[in-house]
């Protein structure tokens, strides 16, 4: 590395990169060895308190250091300390940690208070010529490669296109980019001509405070932003994960760097062999059966036939038909066809309540026994677990809106964390149901607001992105606990969740591209599949199928499945969306990749 200085600026010549720092403009120009420009980086950062935003003022302060100073080699790490007056904070500083092969970036503010809206690579100033406002970060790129499912599906996008990488959605406009709740928080700018530069947010996943990291992008500009909500309390010296960027040869090359800034490597440890046989799960064969409450009976997302979708009273519903007797003939008829799953999904709901995890017995009587006829068949159970729900909790467990209703369960609360690991030994251990792990869905419904309560979480309690990992944990522990075997299924590719997760399901197809033709599900389940590869490559996957279009789309996939992880089937009798009937030789079909799978598994 290389350092040359001149009247206000500094010129960092490293192997992988450029970069001019321009005190005078307040910019960072950050560049390939060749010259090509990627972006004019904003040397500002905001870091607001929930009760007094930061506005950065005055003449700004650059400090370079250098360590070790080699005086053949130059130094192997510099970093620039602009610091800059703020009304929030005793002292603030936009640290640049220049390597040879990235930078690092990343806001320091020392004080207290509570933490509001962070926002990097830019922020909120009056410069001492006058100009004020917000500042960014110049796009000089045209594409962003996006690592996580949305709808309109696209893993690129125009770079002045907005998107975020969090635990919050649902199937609503604008919220459907949870799918993988969380994705890696990694963004990649592409430009014509080959390589990319990716920005990845690295920190200990317990530092994650934070529901969703968003890429701001306005007039040519973007910035990085992270709201903590007023939910992490700043007391003494506070410093933001860092934004690390770094070139690369593509996106995927990208992902795997982003993983190795963000968890070490790890061991994966023993993984029973029936993690990786093939699954049914019965969700499809539900929805088959019965519509949704509340959705079309064709497809959840579909938007050409939406009609009357509010099932009427008296109607059975899908989640009705999670029933011993349903669950028993789809096994039956599957069996009759060749196709014996090794393990078996019981979907959602098999609960008299989300939050309790007590079996209905009125649809699944004797379940403890359903189970044990499993296991005497050779088959294991996952029992489907909606994460977050509040259903069936005390309020002092949950997370509350200001009326004190429960809006979700809490792992921030000791008793409740006590109360999930109390369930999960029982439903897994061999005094209780014996079941042999969990299919975790609705991570994507973290709560979110400033305005919500939290009666039975002590001061400092995680939130956000960090708050989710402890709930994974306590899942997690207590699983193995019960069961040193027991298989935990996720939908949380990020890195930082290698350790409570055991295999990640690449989660529901969606639909459309931003055009509206339709984007076939082996492609979509195709890119999602590389996404996990990538941040957690010691992972197994579990290949999901639902929704599926139509009977070409599930036999196009049936036959893909194998090559992108455990397979898994959701239909016994007929697709949901176009009614198909399944024949027996669709089921044969089955049959025919499952025992190729099996000769060769992943």
């Amino acid at each position: 590395m290389r350092i040359t200085e001149g009247d206000g600026t500094w010129t960092v010549t490293a192997a992988e990169y450029v970069l001019h720092v321009r005190v005078p403009e307040l910019v960072a120009v950050l560049a390939d060895p060749d010259g090509r420009i990627w972006s004019r980086l904003s040397l500002l950062a905001s870091v607001d308190r929930a009760d007094a935003p930061d506005d950065s003022y005055g003449r700004p302060r650059v400090t370079l250091r250098t360590e070790p100073l080699d005086a053949a080699a130059g130094p192997r790490v510099a970093e620039f300390d602009v610091a800059m007056a703020s009304p929030a904070w005793e002292a603030k500083s936009v640290l640049f940690r220049c390597f040879e092969d990235r930078v690092e970036v990343r806001a320091r503010v020392r004080g207290s208070g509570p933490l509001g809206e962070v926002r990097l690579l830019g922020g909120r100033a009056t410069l001492p010529d006058g100009a004020c406002g917000v500042f960014r970060s110049s796009i000089e790129f045209t594409t962003l490669f996006v690592p996580t499912p949305a709808e309109p599906v696209r893993a690129e996008r125009p770079a002045d296109s907005a998107a975020s990488l969090g635990i919050v959605g649902d199937a609503c406009a604008g919220r459907l980019n949870a799918v993988f709740s969380p994705p890696p928080l990694c963004l990649v700018f592409q430009r014509p001509g080959g390589g990319v530069l990716s920005a990845g947010l690295a920190g200990d996943v317990r530092d994650l405070r934070f529901p969703a990291l968003r890429y701001d992008p306005l007039d040519g500009g973007f910035l990085l932003v992270a709201d903590y909500e007023g939910r992490t309390r700043a007391g003494g010296v506070f410093e933001t994960p860092r934004v690390v960027l770094r070139r690369a040869a593509g996106p995927w090359q990208a992902l795997q760097r982003h993983r190795e800034d963000v968890a070490p490597a790890r061991d994966p440890g023993e993984r029973p062999a029936w993690w990786r046989e093939p699954i049914f799960c019965g969700w499809g064969a539900q929805c088959a059966a019965a519509p949704i409450p509340g959705q079309p009976t064709s497809h959840p997302y579909h938007l050409r036939d939406l009609g009357p979708a509010v099932v009427p009273a008296g109607v059975t519903t899908a989640f009705e038909m999670s029933r011993r007797d349903r669950y028993d003939g789809w096994l039956a008829r599957l069996a009759r066809h060749g196709v014996v799953p090794g393990t078996v999904v019981v979907d959602d709901r098999w609960q008299l309540a989300y939050g309790t995890g007590e079996p209905d017995g009125s649809r699944w009587p004797g379940l403890r026994e359903w189970i044990a006829e499993r296991h005497a068949a050779g088959q294991r159970v996952l029992l489907w677990w909606k994460a977050w729900d509040p259903a069936g909790l005390p309020a002092d467990e949950c997370v509350t809106d200001p009326a004190g209703t429960p809006v979700a369960a809490d792992p921030g609360s000791p008793a409740y964390r006590d109360r999930l690991a109390g369930i999960v030994r029982r439903l897994l251990g061999p005094d209780g149901l014996d079941a042999d792990g969990f299919k975790i869905d609705f991570t994507q419904r973290a709560p979110s607001g400033r305005a919500l309560r939290r009666p039975g979480a002590p001061p400092g309690a995680p939130w956000g992105i960090a708050l989710l990992h402890l709930m994974l944990a306590t899942i997690h522990r207590a699983a193995k606990s019960a069961k040193p075997g027991a298989l935990v299924v996720t939908h949380a590719p990020h890195p930082g969740f290698g350790d409570v997760s055991d295999m990640i399901r690449l989660n529901d197809i969606l639909e459309r591209d931003p055009a509206g033709a339709e984007v076939p599900a082996v492609d979509q389940l195709a890119f999602r599949h590389a996404v996990v590869r990538a941040c957690l490559p010691d992972h197994l996957i579990d290949t999901d199928q639902w929704p599926i279009a139509d009977r070409a789309q599930w036999r196009a996939y049936v036959e893909a499945q194998a090559r992108l992880g455990v397979p898994a089937l959701y239909y016994a009798e007929r697709l949901d969306r176009s009614g198909e009937a399944l024949t027996g030789d669709d089921l044969r079909l089955v049959a025919r990749t499952w025992e190729s799978y099996r000769a060769n598994p992943l």
